[in-house]
């Protein structure tokens, strides 16, 4: 078992770093700069912990925070944006992948028959390489950039479902933290293409830095494994802080709620309705994507409030049955109820929330 997590953890963090550099290889590519090789340095940074993690954590991740998530996000995050702001020098026709694909088709029809019986396997070998390099090379730009947007989510996703979990997290927890980065992967990649794609906001190079800078911003909740974890609460804590109660008690509902509003759905909304209000520009994908985030802010907002309101239900029902005693001694039960507040809510702290409370028993 050891060896399948430490070969777990190694080849995830092989892929990212692959991954890396094959984006930084489209930024000099497309820049016709060596000096953008100087990006594949922050691999090192990887590297870095990836024998962190394999000397003090055997291979296993770390309690709420996955660093090797946060550090591929570091790597590959600013190839993308400099793929991006250069997406708006290059022209591409409207079929480029498929005449180029037959070119290169041909192209290896002919290396692949010059090969045979001269120059032997390893020449064929070879040539079959190069082939293949140019192929990929003259590939349209913005087909490059889309399909590194993709294989990027797609491999936040794979990474963290391949990454050696710790024992904070059960494979229940996982399984639903990736069901979850699936839904917003598509949610981010559809924010990205869509208003990317627009061809007033690519004439307006703040708006692009500004919508990658709000797309970088949501992209920040994958290292975090908040969504399915609660922090719980602890006896010792001040029972008089009510927040913190309720914050300790519904810690991943709350963690969902604010990355909706304050991550991604509120952000996206912002932004959307800035290019609809600020800068006039309307098509049918845009309005509905903003009618989505609408919906969703609202609902999570209805959610908050429902959990509030069942936190404040739930302490007034324990106050009650503290303060409700034998009515022929109503002075020991005025007295409890004044004096020792304390000792109310530091039993609240593992009363079961109120929906469990009620469930009927099977018995």
């Amino acid at each position: 078992m050891e060896l399948m997590v430490l070969l777990n953890a190694l080849v995830t963090r092989l892929l990212f770093v692959l991954h890396s550099l094959i984006g930084v290889w489209r930024v000099t590519a497309a820049k016709k700069e060596p000096k953008y090789w100087l990006l594949a340095l922050l691999n090192l940074l990887l590297c870095l912990e990836t024998g962190l993690t394999l000397k003090f954590k055997q291979g296993r991740g770390y309690k709420w925070f996955s660093p090797a998530i946060f550090l591929y996000l570091i790597c590959t995050v600013p190839s993308l944006w400099l793929l991006e702001i250069h997406h708006g020098t290059q022209y591409c026709s409207n079929e480029p992948g498929a005449v180029q694909v037959n070119v290169s088709n041909h192209d290896f029809n002919q290396s692949s028959d010059s090969s045979h019986g001269s120059e032997g396997t390893d020449h064929h070998i070879i040539q079959t390489a190069k082939v293949f390099v140019n192929q990929l090379s003259t590939i349209c730009e913005t087909v490059w950039t889309l399909a590194l947007h993709q294989t990027f989510l797609l491999l936040l996703v794979v990474g963290r479902w391949l990454l050696p979990i710790g024992v904070e997290i059960t494979r229940d927890q996982l399984s639903q933290l990736l069901l979850m980065f699936v839904g917003t992967a598509a949610d981010i990649l559809e924010f990205a293409s869509e208003t990317l794609d627009i061809e007033d906001v690519r004439k307006n190079y703040a708006l692009i830095n500004a919508i990658l800078a709000v797309w970088t911003w949501s992209m920040l909740q994958f290292p975090l494994d908040l969504a399915v974890q609660h922090i719980g609460c602890k006896p010792t804590a001040s029972p008089r802080r009510i927040p913190s109660l309720l914050l300790c008690r519904y810690s991943a509902e709350l963690w969902n709620i604010g990355v909706s509003l304050f991550i991604q759905d509120g952000p996206f909304f912002i932004v959307r309705s800035i290019l609809m209000g600020h800068f006039r520009i309307f098509n049918q994908m845009l309005v509905f994507f903003t009618a989505k985030n609408i919906l969703v802010v609202t609902l999570q907002l209805y959610r908050l409030a429902v959990i509030t309101l069942d936190f404040r239900a739930t302490v007034l029902q324990k106050s009650r049955k503290e303060v409700s005693c034998c009515p022929c001694e109503p002075y020991e039960a005025n007295t409890h109820a004044t004096a020792d507040p304390d000792t109310v809510m530091k039993e609240f702290v593992a009363f079961p929330p109120k929906e469990e409370s009620q469930a009927p028993s099977e018995d």
